[in-house]
């Protein structure tokens, strides 16, 4: 029997406690689906001139809200801690220059701005906007902060044996999952110098991927999309805690 429940990843002790039993596996498939990026009333994609909306659910502010309503300096983070976008300051500069003629509302406008700070982009490198519209996405849907929330309850909710499964599309996602991942091996944390374990590291899983599985060739070739795919996978040891 399947049930499907509409929730972020945060919620998902409270999904659970209706199941009546501890889960022996958990998939978590992080960022947008295709379908979402596809469908060009979301405005994710810079491919379709859309509302700038971005939003994963109903509820929230949109992408075109949030242009409208940070600061250039709010602006300016979200963009270079979410997006690694180099040109981070300039792009927010242009922004809040933009609004004050008019709203930026639809994919387009905002691509447009973009484009009109760093250039069209060369043949053979990603778009651009790219870097922006991860970064508005992230901010948009609390995506890392939702990942984090994520990770250590679901080790924990597993039955002894039981397996979690990430699979990460940017270095941020990856960057957390490997951190808290790791943590949960129980590793030590002590300075190098000190001759005995003090920290109480205690291992709740055990790794079963030392490095993330990278999408073969024929793979990338049949879904493009899966080219950045990282999947790293661990096993619950013990009780549930």
């Amino acid at each position: 029997r399947v049930r499907l429940v509409c929730a972020p990843f945060s919620r998902l002790p409270e999904v659970l406690a209706g199941a009546g039993e501890a889960p022996a596996a958990i998939l978590a498939d992080l960022g947008c689906s295709s379908l979402q990026l596809d469908t060009a009333e979301r405005g994710f994609s810079f491919r379709h001139d859309a509302p700038l909306d971005m939003r994963m659910g109903r509820e929230g502010p949109t992408a075109a809200e949030l242009l409208g309503e940070l600061t250039a300096e709010e602006l300016m983070r979200i963009l270079w801690d979410y997006g690694e976008e180099r040109r981070a300051r300039a792009i927010a500069r242009a922004i809040v220059e933009r609004r004050e003629r008019s709203p930026i509302e639809t994919t387009g406008d905002l691509v447009e701005l973009v484009v009109s700070v760093l250039g069209p982009g060369r043949r053979g490198r990603i778009h651009p906007a790219t870097r922006t519209f991860q970064a508005l996405r992230i901010a948009v849907n609390d995506e890392l902060g939702e990942l984090e929330r994520f990770l250590e309850p679901a080790v924990r909710s597993l039955r002894p044996g039981g397996r979690l499964a990430v699979i990460a599309f940017h270095s941020l996602e990856d960057r957390i999952v490997k951190h808290t991942l790791r943590r949960l091996e129980g590793r030590c944390t002590c300075p190098p110098d000190v001759p005995v374990c003090r920290c109480g590291a205690t291992p709740v899983v055990r790794p079963l991927t030392r490095r993330p599985i990278r999408p073969e060739a024929a793979e990338v070739e049949a879904n493009p999309r899966s080219r950045s795919a990282r999947l790293r996978a661990v096993e619950r040891i013990g009780g549930t805690a």
